[in-house]
């Protein structure tokens, strides 16, 4: 019985560090300032249709200091295969920090949660940065929804997601 009692206190314990610890990589994130350290990496997550085009309009305002980009898509979008393949062939790329970008499609929610993992876990701090379609005018995707509480950097594009969703940063249309 008294190793029952042991092992339950034992996970109990380590459950409530991991909130801790949680809680702090995700409050410390907005306070990380990027490029500090030199060049950042960057996981840029594309969605088939109009995320892709919005990403790269994206990409396009960062500076040079956002290397090397890796891109996630679907072994089925060749369209955003071709769009990025032009867009990189205009880049140079060095080596980094980390950050995800990210602007809708549902396909970067694991790979923001892994960001966040690596964080948890006392690795490597990746910032997490979501940036909300500008076709939500009224209410957050599904994807915003989720990563809203997680995201270092959350983009709207609408002054009324604003006001709903006090994170959130509004400098007007972004894409």
């Amino acid at each position: 019985m008294a190793l029952l009692e042991g092992v339950v206190l034992a996970v109990i314990l380590t459950c409530l560090l991991l909130i801790i610890r949680l809680f702090t990589v995700v409050k410390t994130g907005s306070n990380y300032k990027p490029g500090a350290k030199g060049p950042v990496s960057v996981v840029v997550v594309a969605g088939s249709g109009g995320h892709t085009t919005e990403v790269l309009r994206l990409m396009e305002c960062l500076s040079a200091a956002y290397t090397p980009r890796h891109y996630v898509i679907a072994d089925s979008d060749r369209m955003s295969e071709e769009k990025i393949c032009t867009f990189e062939r205009s880049r140079q790329h060095s080596d980094s920090e980390s950050q995800v970008l990210c602007n809708g499609p549902g396909t970067c929610i694991p790979l923001c949660v892994a960001g966040l993992l690596l964080g948890i876990l006392g690795m490597k701090k990746v910032l997490i940065v979501y940036v909300e379609s500008i076709c939500r005018v009224q209410t957050l995707s599904l994807t915003g929804k989720i990563l809203y509480p997680i995201s270092d950097y959350f983009f709207v594009q609408w002054p009324c997601l604003r006001d709903k969703y006090p994170k959130s940063i509004f400098l007007g249309r972004i894409v």
